[in-house]
């Protein structure tokens, strides 16, 4: 192994552990980081303490000529940030030239924010006359009331869930835990759930899994994802509807609503509030209008 290989095993060591980051997060990380290596090595750089801020810039220039997008890049350059941070911490080098890098302009574009009124008509539509029926009502509401990613959603384990005290708490990325409040709709519809419907979907099986499909397994993303478009196109909304968009629409309803920007932070889950600030431009907007239409100078 090279000195660059061990440093990034001695990081990578560190995100895991440490940050408690997931094995596909890890992964793309470690490639990131080959990638950035062979560049060196191809440019005759052994040392990493060679390496300044006009030499990352190089490489990004490279990654763009290669027809890299710039969302690409952008998590190209947070993987050198981080890396050159570690550095810094075990006295390594002595400064970070990646801090100085600005990151690329990803022209980010949020999903389709869906209105109350759609989210109330996609809400209702399932058919509670039959268990999988009051399953997917429960799932929709609990997906909306607490602006969950799907991955969460049927990861949710029965214990997990408190419904006397209107709570759910969720294990995001990284496995960061956080507790989530879910409102009289979602807790009526997952009390429902429980009592009607997951014994029968459950027959003789035993889960610790809320959510159940057959033979007491949990739900898959790929199964949630089809019974959201489905009902999505029952509703006749013309909106790209997916599970994310809720999670979309949670977020821009409570920040239409007067929510507090750090709230919502939390609640979603977000380690960087500037994450959590990409929102604030759809709240904005509400904000103009209702101040054009009351304000007596508006």
């Amino acid at each position: 192994m090279t000195n660059l290989d061990i440093l990034a095993d001695q990081y990578l060591n560190y995100l895991m552990i440490e940050k408690g980051l997931s094995e596909k997060t890890l992964e793309f990380y470690e490639s990131d980081l080959t990638r950035y290596f062979n560049f060196l090595q191809n440019n005759a750089i052994k040392n990493i303490a060679e390496a300044d801020s006009t030499v990352i810039l190089k490489h990004l220039i490279d990654l763009k000529k290669e027809n890299l997008s710039a969302k690409s890049r952008a998590r190209h350059l947070v993987a050198l940030r981080g890396f050159y941070k570690f550095l810094l911490q075990k006295k390594i080098i002595d400064n970070n030239p990646a801090k100085l890098i600005d990151l690329p302009k990803t022209g980010l574009k949020l999903p389709d924010v869906l209105s109350v009124d759609e989210i109330k008509r996609i809400l209702e539509i399932p058919d509670t006359s039959n268990a999988k029926g009051i399953r997917n009502a429960a799932m929709l509401e609990l997906l909306y009331a607490a602006g969950l990613r799907v991955s969460e959603l049927i990861n949710i384990k029965i214990i997990n869930i408190n419904t006397e005290a209107c709570f759910v708490k969720v294990f995001g990325k990284g496995s960061k835990e956080r507790i989530v409040p879910i409102g009289q709709y979602a807790r009526d519809k997952i009390e429902f759930y429980i009592r009607a419907a997951r014994p029968e979907l459950l027959k003789t099986n035993v889960s610790k899994y809320l959510f159940v499909a057959r033979a007491g397994k949990p739900m898959t993303r790929q199964g949630f994802w089809k019974l959201l478009r489905k009902y999505a196109l029952k509703t006749g909304i013309v909106k790209n509807v997916t599970p994310h968009s809720l999670r979309h629409s949670f977020a821009t309803h409570l920040l239409e609503g007067g929510a507090d920007l750090r709230a919502v932070q939390v609640m979603l889950g977000h380690v960087d509030i500037s994450t959590t600030q990409i929102y604030t431009h759809v709240a904005r907007d509400h904000l103009i209008k209702m101040h054009k239409k009351y304000h007596p100078r508006g």
